[in-house]
């Protein structure tokens, strides 16, 4: 499942098989609260079927489907959630832990590229956004 997952491009099968021994797979039905803006982040998610929302204030920011993440920033920036994430349908996620989080950046460097380059558009996003207020 790891290897359809674009984030994952490019890791070797040693590398998907130590990424698969720290996910764990969470299901949740539409209508779900994800995460909550303003709450310690304490998981990293990947959407690997069904669809989501990003809010903020009430106002929604972006859609996620399957090979989308979130829950990086509260991570990565040691910060409080930046925004809510609710399940449009039915949706399975692969979720990994704080604790797991850092170790996975080091062993695998192309991905902890990939989430930096990421974080830094959603940053930038958020910077245009509120300037545009």
């Amino acid at each position: 499942m790891l290897r359809r997952i674009p984030l994952f491009g490019g890791c070797s099968r040693g590398a998907l098989s130590r990424i698969a021994a720290i996910c764990r797979d969470v299901d949740a039905p539409a209508g779900s609260v994800l995460l909550a803006e303003g709450t310690t982040g304490s998981d990293f998610f990947l959407v690997v079927a069904g669809t989501a929302v990003v809010s903020r204030a009430d106002q929604q920011l972006s859609e996620l489907g399957p090979g989308d993440f979130f829950g990086e920033i509260s991570l990565v920036a040691a910060v409080p959630r930046t925004a809510t994430v609710t399940a449009t349908s039915d949706v399975k996620l692969l979720a990994i832990a704080e604790r797991d989080f850092p170790v996975l950046l080091g062993e695998q460097p192309r991905l902890a590229e990939r989430i930096q380059s990421q974080l830094v558009r959603r940053l930038a996003d958020d910077a245009n956004r509120n300037s545009g207020e």
